[in-house]
Parts: C-alpha cells; sequence; structure tokens
C-alpha cells in the first residue's frame, strides 16, 4: 500500500518556502507521494457549501491564498526527484483540453514520469462561471471528452478528434508523456464518478467525508468498491484490474467516533483503531491512501507526519 500526504497549496503553509521544505522533507521520510490540489479563484469561503466537511466550510484557515496547481507541481517536481505527483485533483474543464494535455505531458516528462492525474467535474458553480467556457450542467460530459483528447494527444502520432467541445486535427504534440499510459485516477464519490472510472482509470480515487455519498465507515467504503467493481465489469474491464485509492481528510480525535448511521467512523479513535483500518483497506484492495496531516505551522506538520509514520504506517 502507498502511502501519501497533502501538500498544502493554499493557505499560511503555502508559501514557497514552507510548500518546499514540506515536499522535500516527506520526500525524505519516506512518503510514496504528494497531492495538490486545484481551485483557481474562490468565493467567499465563510459561506458554507464545501462538500466534504459536516460544516460545509473550508478546513483550511485561509484557503483564498493558493498559488495554481499544475505550476505549484512543476515548482515542487523541479525540488524532489523520486516522489510521486498527484494532482487530487485536477478540474478538467478548468483548462482547454488540449493546453491542458500539454501542460500534463510537460509535467510528466520534467519530472521523469513522476505524475499522476486525478480528476474531477468540478463543483463550484461561481469559480465555474469565472473560469471556464464551457456549460456549468455540462461538466460531467465536459470532463469525458477531454479525458478522452487527452488520452489521444498522448498516444497518437498524428492525433485527430472531432467532439462536441473539443476538435483538433493536423496537429502534433510532443514530447510525448514518459509514463504510458499516465495514472489517472477518478475523484468523486457518485454514480457517475464511478461510471468514469469504470470506463477510463487506473484507480478511482473516493473522500469519505462527501455528505451526499459517505464512505465513512468500513461497510460504507466496501460497499462503493462493491459498485465500482460491477461498473468495471459492464464498461467491459476486468474488475481487478481497477485500483482504489483514498483521501483521508482528518483523522484520530478530529474525527468524530460514530456516523449517522451508529456505526463506527474509518479513522476515529485511538492509534490502534487507525493501524486495524489501514490494514482492512488494504485487505479490501485499497492500494494508495494519502492523509492531511493539517497543523498550523511547518513545523508541527512534520513533526506529525514523523510520529504518524512511526506510531501507525510502520505498523500496517
Amino acid at each position: 500500500m502507498q502511502i501519501g500526504f497533502n501538500l498544502p497549496n493554499s493557505g499560511p503553509l503555502s508559501k514557497v518556502a514552507d510548500m518546499t521544505r514540506l515536499a522535500v522533507e516527506g520526500e525524505a521520510m519516506g512518503f510514496d507521494y504528494l497531492t495538490v490540489t486545484d481551485h483557481v479563484v474562490l468565493p467567499d469561503t465563510k459561506v458554507p457549501g464545501y462538500p466534504y466537511s459536516e460544516s460545509g466550510a473550508f478546513y483550511e484557515e485561509a484557503p483564498l491564498e493558493r498559488h495554481e496547481q499544475l505550476m505549484g507541481m512543476a515548482w515542487i517536481a523541479a525540488k524532489t526527484s523520486r516522489i510521486r505527483l498527484v494532482a487530487a485533483v485536477l478540474v478538467v474543464p478548468h483548462r482547454p483540453a488540449v493546453l491542458a494535455a500539454k501542460m500534463l505531458a510537460t509535467l510528466d516528462v520534467l519530472s521523469g514520469g513522476r505524475l499522476v492525474v486525478g480528476i474531477g467535474a468540478g463543483w463550484l458553480k461561481s469559480e465555474f462561471d469565472a473560469v471556464v467556457t464551457t456549460p456549468f450542467p455540462d461538466r460531467g460530459k465536459v470532463t469525458d471528452e477531454y479525458i478522452d483528447a487527452f488520452r489521444v494527444l498522448w498516444t497518437e502520432a498524428r492525433p485527430r478528434f472531432a467532439g462536441t467541445y473539443v476538435k483538433f486535427d493536423g496537429i502534433v504534440l510532443e514530447p510525448k508523456p514518459i509514463q504510458q499510459p499516465v495514472p489517472i485516477w477518478v475523484g468523486g464519490e457518485g454514480l457517475n464518478s464511478l461510471r468514469r472510472a469504470a470506463r477510463v482509470a487506473e484507480a478511482w480515487y473516493p473522500i469519505g467525508s462527501n455528505n451526499q455519498h459517505l464512505l465513512d465507515t468500513l461497510p460504507r467504503l466496501e460497499a462503493g468498491i462493491a459498485r465500482l467493481r460491477q461498473a468495471t465489469a459492464e464498461a467491459g474491464r476486468d474488475p481487478a484490474s481497477m485500483g482504489v485509492s483514498f483521501r483521508v481528510k482528518r483523522y484520530g480525535a478530529a474525527v468524530p467516533a460514530k456516523a449517522n448511521n451508529g456505526e463506527r467512523r474509518l479513522f476515529s479513535g485511538s492509534e490502534a483503531d487507525l493501524i486495524a483500518d489501514l490494514r482492512a483497506l488494504k485487505k479490501m484492495g485499497v492500494g494508495a491512501i494519502d492523509i492531511d496531516f493539517g497543523r498550523p505551522t511547518v513545523d508541527a506538520v512534520l513533526a506529525e507526519m514523523k510520529r504518524f509514520r512511526a506510531a501507525v504506517i510502520e505498523k500496517i
């Protein structure tokens, strides 16, 4: 099982020196990958609406301070040598398809083949209204078509594509990504995300705390993975070939002990509980887990990463 950590590209810890130090020292500790999130602009985040917390509030203290995702990943790629770089997730409609495909291919080449493209269709309408040229209600269809265009651009010597939102012919995109294929992890917890993962992804990449599609207990996550396997078979692919990666936004005392159905919530409780959860998810087929070690200072984050590795990860 691979273990990753969230690299803050927003808020107080997104200062260049702090973000760089976290990436470099996280790599030195032996973490397998780091994750970087994607927003271009945000509304007033004091207004509830964030789908992955119980209150609807963002977790970060100052999320309006934010580096653009792919530029930030390129910077971190230059400062590291081994750790994998996961877009968690790229909001696919944010960038025109051909431009995004070129940026991602370049990032894979510059990093020596360390890119993982987590993808999502997006959820924040006010951001779409400011940034995106395709209609907000079409974002799922746009995402599917853009991903198909990415694959063509990344693999074909003379790429051609004629879709509803993307059209190109007579162009060349070189150099191709080092990785063939570039790993795609599909974020999202609903049925459309499962179907998207089943069709195009190397892995499904949910967060357990989505209030509309909770995966916050072992039975709920197990049921979600079963739905994924079924969707993968229906898409004509081998269900056993589909990976599962899982994002942990909070753990331990920060997580209420009971879910809304009375069952114990994943990653709540003691270190022994966390070890048991990680072992259970590994047995369930989860191949990668990343954790947000949210703390107020860089020193505190690094100390918690070291403590967590010794107390939990090394005992899985």
